[in-house]
């Protein structure tokens, strides 16, 4: 077995030699924002960058142009970094994926640097996942469905925050629109012949509202009007609404989703509507949390002296696409900090990823995704204790 300690060591002075590459890099992406599955400029540099490295890389991978996947070895363990690029409409990287995707992409190319030489011809790959979209939660879904994770033994990134946590709890995900049918009259000289949809829209906040009373605190659901008629003296003959219902566990979203659905089934019963339910999109699955993966980035946090923030992982949640991967092979999300009282899907929150602490940040990510790799890789009883914890049954989990 290779000497780890010098390995980390090497690891580290690799990235800082990489460092004005790889923060250029991500201050080029906040730039040029590109929106999800138009990433095409992220995308060729992010593989650039990889190829130069000796990555092999393979692009338009799961049916999405801009997706890739990039290898360098071959044989187990496989380890996977999981590359984030597109940007928000209007706000560019308000959600910081110039610092997640260059810090996978940095650290698989300072680890290509110490894995010559070091790791056993057929005996480990490590793969770097272009996931596009995820503001759309479809890339990483998209590589699920089409079997990219298979043969993955552990996948892995970080996520720019105002703190340093090492597990985030995720929110499964379902989205739901409620379009309304009725029938349009005269909101003042024939109201009794009108059927009102935006009545059914109405009661079917109300009923949610109701609802909520009787939810885990772990439940979030919150909605919006999205057609509410044309003017106010015609009765609303189509109205619609769009509905985000998220838990923790897939056992509640499923249930939370069909009461919701019920919720909106009693309001086009009460009004005489006929209701039209559509789900959007793929369902986000909850981050499936694993322990022992998050005790080998905490080692890295160690190695650099670097204290974790304790505060409640399951507090300021929200959902990602990287859930559905949790739920397929081990994975971690941990995040970086850039600096307090910041949050993400903010304007303030993109200025500052291209700020000495946003390089900061993106730097602690890359080492930390780094070291975290190479404990993977050259110590065998480690990933075998991640793969552990991912198969024990949810009860024994703690």
């Amino acid at each position: 077995m290779a000497d780890i300690t010098s390995l980390k060591k090497e690891l580290i002075k690799t990235a800082d030699g990489l460092r004005k590459k790889i923060t250029d890099l991500s201050d080029n992406f906040y730039q040029n924002p590109e929106l999800g599955l138009k990433e095409h400029k992220t995308s060729l540099a992010m593989q650039g960058f990889l190829t130069e490295h000796g990555f092999k890389v393979k692009a338009g991978i799961a049916g999405m142009e801009t997706a890739f996947r990039a290898t360098l070895g071959e044989g187990r363990p496989a380890v996977a970094l999981l590359a984030e690029m597109d940007a928000l409409p209007g706000i560019g990287h308000g959600c910081g994926h110039n610092i997640a995707g260059m810090a996978s992409i940095g650290a698989a190319a300072a680890l290509s640097v110490i894995l010559k030489g070091n790791l056993s011809p057929g005996k480990g790959t490590l793969l770097v996942l272009g996931t596009p979209a995820e503001e759309l939660g479809k890339g990483k879904i998209e590589m699920v469905k089409h079997n990219v994770f298979d043969e993955i033994d552990a996948a892995m990134m970080v996520h720019g925050s105002s703190k340093r946590t090492v597990i985030k709890h995720f929110l499964g995900l379902v989205r739901l629109n409620f379009v309304f049918h009725g029938h349009a009259s005269h909101a003042s000289a024939y109201p009794e012949e009108g059927i009102n949809a935006l009545d059914a829209v109405i009661q079917t906040f109300n009923s949610i509202s109701a609802l909520r009373q009787q939810l885990r605190p772990d439940v979030k659901v919150h909605g919006i009007i999205t057609d509410g008629g044309k003017a106010p003296n015609i009765i609303p003959e189509r109205a619609e609404a769009s509905f985000y219902v998220r838990a923790n566990d897939l056992a509640e979203l499923a249930s939370l989703k069909e009461r919701v659905i019920n919720c909106a089934k009693g309001a086009a019963v009460a009004t005489g509507c006929r209701l039209e339910v559509r789900e959007v999109g793929d369902l986000n699955a909850p981050m499936k949390i694993n322990n022992a993966f998050a005790g080998v980035y905490r080692q890295a946090l160690g190695f650099l002296e670097l204290p974790e923030d304790l505060s409640p992982a399951e507090r300021n949640v929200g959902s990602s696409d990287v859930g559905n991967v949790s739920q397929t092979v081990p994975a971690i999300h941990p995040h970086v900090p850039i600096r307090e009282g910041i949050n993400i899907h903010t304007r303030e929150f993109a200025d500052s990823t291209v700020t000495p602490d946003g390089h900061r940040a993106l730097m602690e990510g890359v080492i930390c995704l780094g070291l975290t790799a190479v404990d993977l890789l050259f110590d065998p009883d480690l990933l075998l204790k991640v793969k552990r914890d991912f198969n024990r049954p949810p009860e024994d989990a703690h």
